[in-house]
């Protein structure tokens, strides 16, 4: 099996995976168990899954090259750029933007609805790849190199973090390590950690719910029933089940007892109703998942012509490797960021396990940016090929990073 089919294969388990236990959370003492088998088979999340597989598809047919060979106002990336901040801005009008939770994350046209920063996360990493290529022998100086693209990734990142800011923070993480691979001197982005540092300070200490969950992640047990209910209530989740599990469908915690139990907090119903086995399934996925996008992203060979010259194919472009770079850090790091969250091991943050928690917008983005990704390696799989019956050897895999153009 090749990357880019494996690939598909892990995001269409994950789908799966994850529609079952949206709909097994989403269970409660009203509903009988015809109500339960028309919900898992037409019900919101199975239609949202289905979606989400199409634009898995619909992802496979770009042509992510092209994406950078366009110039002027053909290119779509202005048109990202300006969508993102317009829509990070338009949350907080009146009439447009909605508030779901107590935040302004939310904008609703007609009976769509919209999550901005969903959008900001998977849009930033193709304007960050899109300036590195354009930049290529700029990006080891400082002030042309590093700080045009940081200070626009800071700017979108502040406009999200007004009301995300976990998003925020996976954000600028994934741009400064795309920026890194791209050519970028790790102690330049060492000068601006202690501002981006203070700056997380200051969203966090300005803001008392923020603050409330530093005191829970610090001692939830001080106010078991305020501050440290939602962290009690998911380790409770997880040591419910155990090894076995409490079976699919049979958990407690979803009961009104765990807050957000159909989303960001998923996975602590997986835990109580797979047990460890099924918790350690789906933490495999994400590995494969993760292994897959950087062997596509790092993926190159030389192939030796009967003359004795060398070719060079496979992702041809870095353009191409920073997309599937970046798309594969934004969906592992997310995951990584939401186990350690449900776990106890970081402080309570809004942000949803990738493919797993319920979503239409986020689960619609990611299928569609991880087949842009399926798409790169079927890309570079045909470069390959049309070496090979031109005449030339067999590749031999070398695993270098190609070289900017």
């Amino acid at each position: 099996m090749r990357p880019g089919q494996g690939l598909l294969f892990l995001v269409i388990a994950l789908l799966v995976t994850g529609t079952v236990l949206v709909n097994s959370a989403s269970l409660t003492t009203a509903g009988g168990p015809g109500t339960t088998i028309q919900e898992l088979l037409i019900g919101r999340n199975t239609m949202f899954a289905v979606a989400a597989v199409i634009f898995l598809w619909l992802g496979t047919l770009v042509r992510v090259e092209g994406i950078f060979t366009r110039r002027g106002w053909s290119s779509p990336i202005p048109w990202l750029l300006g969508t993102i901040i317009l829509g990070l801005v338009l949350v907080h009008v009146p009439g447009i933007g909605r508030e779901v939770n107590g935040a302004n994350r939310w904008i609703s046209i007609g009976p769509i609805g919209l999550q901005p920063s969903e959008i900001a996360k998977w849009g930033v990493p193709l304007i960050v790849a899109w300036h590195c290529c354009r930049r290529t022998g700029a990006l080891g100086t400082f002030w042309k190199g590093f700080v045009p693209p940081f200070a626009l990734v800071s700017f979108i990142a502040a406009l999200v973090a007004v009301e995300d800011l976990g998003t925020a923070v996976l954000i600028v993480m994934v741009s400064l390590c795309m920026l890194v691979a791209a050519g970028v001197r790790l102690w330049h982005v060492g000068l601006l950690l202690p501002a981006a540092g203070a700056a997380f300070v200051g969203l966090v200490v300005t803001s008392p719910y923020r603050m409330n969950r530093i005191m829970a992640y610090m001692d939830p047990y001080k106010d078991a029933q305020g501050k440290g209910y939602h962290v009690i209530q998911s380790m409770a989740a997880i040591a419910g089940g155990g090894l076995p599990g409490r079976g699919l469908g049979n958990g407690i915690q979803k009961f009104g007892y765990l807050p957000e139990a159909t989303t960001d907090f998923i996975y602590a119903i997986a835990c109580e109703e797979l047990g460890i086995v099924g918790a350690i399934g789906i933490l495999a996925l994400f590995v494969m998942l993760a292994l897959t996008g950087l062997a596509i992203a790092t993926s190159t060979a030389k192939v030796r012509a009967a003359d004795g010259s060398e070719h060079r194919v496979g992702l041809t472009t870095n353009f191409e490797s920073l997309v599937a770079l970046g798309f594969t850090l934004t969906v592992t790091l997310q995951a990584l960021i939401n186990v350690a969250v449900v776990t106890g091991l970081a402080p309570t943050k809004g942000i949803a396990l990738p493919l797993i928690s319920r979503g239409g917008t986020g689960w619609i983005l990611t299928a569609f940016s991880l087949g842009m990704v399926a798409a790169i390696a079927r890309a570079s799989d045909a470069r390959r090929r049309s070496l090979e019956t031109a005449g030339v050897a067999e590749p031999e895999l070398d695993g270098a990073m190609p070289q900017p153009a």
